[in-house]
């Protein structure tokens, strides 16, 4: 029976246990991540997790402490060096469990353990929901503050805007410069002599065409008079004969 033994010895000796967990923190400071069962990744999160709180202090007494359950140089210098600096305003939890389901050969639950602020992914996506804030029923009957120069500007910023397109001068100048144009367009087409020129056109046209019909009609008229003075000169001879 095992009761109150929260250790998990993972059915290995203690050197063995150790040797592991260390291999495994170094990984994980390396990596930022690393792929494992669920229970060496809870006995890893309590092995590594003291070991990143010391790394704040960047002292000779916390590296030779950390040096002596890491046995790796790099892993020493990579936790003081980077992963202090990103995690120094975090007061603990450093590490994230992500299950992944059940393994094939044995269905050993399997998950992913990963250094918290390494994962900008997550923390956006949790970072954006924003909390709502309380609201209460009763009606509380505080002063209202008076709304100063600044918080109507805040309040009404597109006003301002409208105002100040109000004030530039480009539409009145163009509309006055578009009138100008069609007044001077007005002017030289009045000016311009086209219609006495039209109706003098017209005017000739009519008299010639009064000196025309004249002219056809003495053609006319002289043919009638010839056959007239034939017809009474054969009268005449008709009688003298």
């Amino acid at each position: 029976m095992r009761h109150g033994k929260k250790v998990n010895h993972l059915g290995r000796t203690s050197s063995h246990r150790s040797a592991m967990l260390s291999n495994m923190a170094t990984s994980l400071i390396m990596h930022k991540r690393i792929s494992t069962t669920v229970a060496k990744a809870k006995s890893l999160r309590k092995y590594i997790e003291p070991l990143i709180s010391k790394a704040k202090d960047d002292s000779t007494h916390s590296r030779r402490m950390v040096f002596s359950y890491l046995q790796d140089k790099e892993a020493v210098t990579e936790l003081f060096r980077e992963i202090s600096q990103k995690v120094g305003d975090r007061p603990g939890g450093y590490t994230r469990i992500l299950r992944t389901g059940f393994r094939v050969g044995d269905a050993a639950e399997m998950c992913m353990i990963e250094l918290v602020d390494y994962n900008d992914n997550y923390t956006q996506n949790k970072g954006g929901k924003k909390a709502k804030a309380k609201s209460t029923r009763r009606g509380r009957g505080g002063k209202k503050k008076e709304d100063t120069v600044e918080t109507i500007k805040e309040k009404v910023p597109i006003a301002e805007e409208v105002q100040a397109i109000e004030k530039i001068p480009v539409i009145n100048e163009t509309t006055a410069t578009i009138e100008a144009e069609i007044v001077e367009e007005i002017s030289t087409v009045e000016e311009l002599p086209i219609v006495e020129e039209v109706s003098e056109i017209v005017e000739t046209s009519k008299v010639e065409d009064v000196l025309v019909v004249g002219k056809v009609s003495e053609v006319v008229e002289t043919p009638a008079a010839e056959t007239e003075t034939n017809t009474a000169e054969e009268s005449t001879n008709e009688e003298k004969e």
